[in-house]
C-alpha cells in the first residue's frame, strides 16, 4: 500500500483518472441538456453501447480513427431520435422507452458483432494516442497529468464550461431550462415543445454516443458484449449527485473516475483486496449515493412527465 504514496503512482493515478473521466463527461454532459429539457433519458447505457459498437465497426473497417469518431457521434443521434421520438412525440412513458432502448442496443450489437466477425478472429485496432502539449508537458508533476493526455480528453474538459455557457449565458439554454420546469409558457409564447426537446435529446445522444466511441478508440482495441460495463448507469447516478449542475455533475464523475482509477492501479500494485471489490467501488459508491440523496432541489420540476397541450 506504501507504494500508492510514490510520486510516479500519484501521477499515473491523477493522469487515469482524466482518461476514464472523459467519456463519462461527454455523456454526463449531453445528458444533462437532455433531463434539463425534461426527458429522463433511460437509454444511456444502450447509447454509449451503440457508439462504442459503431466506432469500432468504423475503426476496423477503414481504419481511420476520427471516421470512426464520426461513427459514434451518428450512432449517438440516431439513438437520440429513437428516444426523442418515443418520449416527445408519442409521450410514450420515459423509463420504459429506455430501458427498451438498453435491450435494443445490447442484442442488436451483440448480433451485429457476431455477424461481423463469423467466427473468425476478431479485428483489432490501434487506438489514440496521448497528445503532449509543448511546454506544458513538461511542467513537474502537473505536466504529466492535464497536458499529456488524448485530443478528446481536452475536449471533454472544455465541454464542462460550454455546456454551463449554453445553460445560463444565452437564449438557447433558457429555453431549454424552461422546457424541464415550465413547458407550458413556451408553448403559450408560440414555441415547439416538441421541436426543442427533440433537439435536445439527439444533440445530448450525440454526445453519449462520443461517449461511446472514446471509450472504444481510448481504452481498447476489440469489442466485447457489455462493453460500457454499467457506465451509462453512472452517469444517471452522477447527474443526481450532481443536482443537474455541471459543476456538481463534474465533481461527481470525477470522483467515479478517481475511484476506479484507484482500483486499477491497487490490483496492479497486487493489493490483497479480491480484485472483484477493487472493480466494483465506483458502483458501490454509486448506490450509497442513491441512498444518501433524498432530496433532489435541483431537479427540474417536468423532468419525465410528458408534455401535452390541454
Amino acid at each position: 500500500m506504501s507504494q500508492l504514496f510514490h510520486e510516479a503512482i500519484i501521477i499515473s493515478i491523477l493522469a487515469s483518472t482524466l482518461r476514464i473521466m472523459t467519456p463519462l463527461l461527454f455523456s454526463s454532459m449531453g445528458e444533462l441538456v437532455i433531463q434539463r429539457s425534461g426527458i429522463w433519458n433511460m437509454g444511456v447505457e444502450g447509447t454509449m453501447l451503440t457508439g462504442a459498437f459503431a466506432a469500432y465497426l468504423v475503426a476496423t473497417l477503414s481504419g481511420s480513427l476520427w471516421l470512426a469518431v464520426i461513427a459514434a457521434v451518428l450512432a449517438g443521434i440516431l439513438m437520440g431520435a429513437i428516444i426523442a421520438f418515443m418520449t416527445a412525440v408519442l409521450r410514450v412513458d420515459h423509463f420504459i422507452a429506455g430501458l427498451g432502448l438498453n435491450l435494443l442496443a445490447g442484442g442488436f450489437t451483440l448480433y451485429w458483432f457476431q455477424s461481423y466477425i463469423r467466427g473468425r478472429a476478431q479485428p483489432t485496432f490501434s487506438g489514440f494516442e496521448d497528445v503532449d502539449i509543448p511546454l506544458l508537458s513538461d511542467i513537474p508533476f502537473i505536466g504529466p497529468i492535464l497536458f499529456s493526455q488524448r485530443a478528446l480528453t481536452y475536449l471533454a474538459l472544455l465541454a464542462v464550461p460550454a455546456i454551463w455557457f449554453l445553460l445560463y449565458r444565452s437564449r438557447h439554454g433558457l429555453e431549454l431550462r424552461c422546457l424541464g420546469e415550465n413547458p407550458k409558457a413556451l408553448d403559450v409564447k408560440g414555441l415547439s415543445v416538441t421541436a426543442r426537446q427533440f433537439a435536445a435529446v439527439t444533440f445530448g445522444s450525440a454526445m453519449t454516443g462520443l461517449g461511446g466511441g472514446f471509450l472504444m478508440l481510448g481504452f481498447s482495441d476489440r469489442f466485447l458484449a457489455d462493453f460500457t460495463a454499467g457506465r451509462g448507469w453512472i452517469v444517471v447516478v452522477a447527474l443526481i449527485a450532481g443536482n443537474w449542475k455541471p459543476k456538481g455533475v463534474f465533481i461527481a464523475v470525477a470522483a467515479f473516475a478517481l475511484l476506479e482509477a484507484l482500483a486499477t492501479h491497487l490490483q496492479v500494485l497486487g493489493a490483497k483486496v479480491p480484485h472483484q471489490l477493487l472493480l466494483s467501488l465506483p458502483y458501490i459508491a454509486s448506490i450509497g449515493l442513491l441512498m444518501g440523496l433524498r432530496l433532489r432541489p435541483g431537479q427540474p420540476a417536468r423532468l419525465g412527465v410528458p408534455y401535452t397541450r390541454e
